[in-house]
């Protein structure tokens, strides 16, 4: 957990600077972001480690917090529960962001 923690921080502070501080935020719009953002493979793969991190970060204290407040069947029923939501958003988000094509919207 803080391993992750400092890696969303870093993560996420130089994604802030990047797009709010290097760039205009008001240049930025859907077009921007289908042509210059998700046509590189290297922001895909930021976002997608970013999305990642934050899925890991998150479940790994809500196990935490199940085990603090529960115990016996309900703990574990929770915690595959848990586990199975974790998994099915973690392939969620992969398709999205290796599938999403580089479209620019219309208008």
């Amino acid at each position: 957990m803080r391993l992750s923690g400092l890696a969303l921080f870093v993560l996420v502070l130089s994604h802030y600077l990047i797009l709010h501080v290097l760039y205009d935020p008001a240049e930025q719009d859907a077009s921007w972001i289908a042509e210059i953002r998700w046509s590189s493979t290297f922001w895909r793969v930021y976002d997608w480690s970013m999305l990642m991190l934050v899925l890991f970060h998150a479940f790994m204290g809500m196990r935490i917090v199940i085990g603090d407040l529960t115990r016996g069947r309900p703990a574990a029923i929770l915690r595959y529960a848990l586990y199975g939501l974790a998994v099915f958003l973690l392939i969620i988000g992969t398709i999205v962001v290796v599938t999403l094509p580089n479209v620019v919207p219309a208008g």
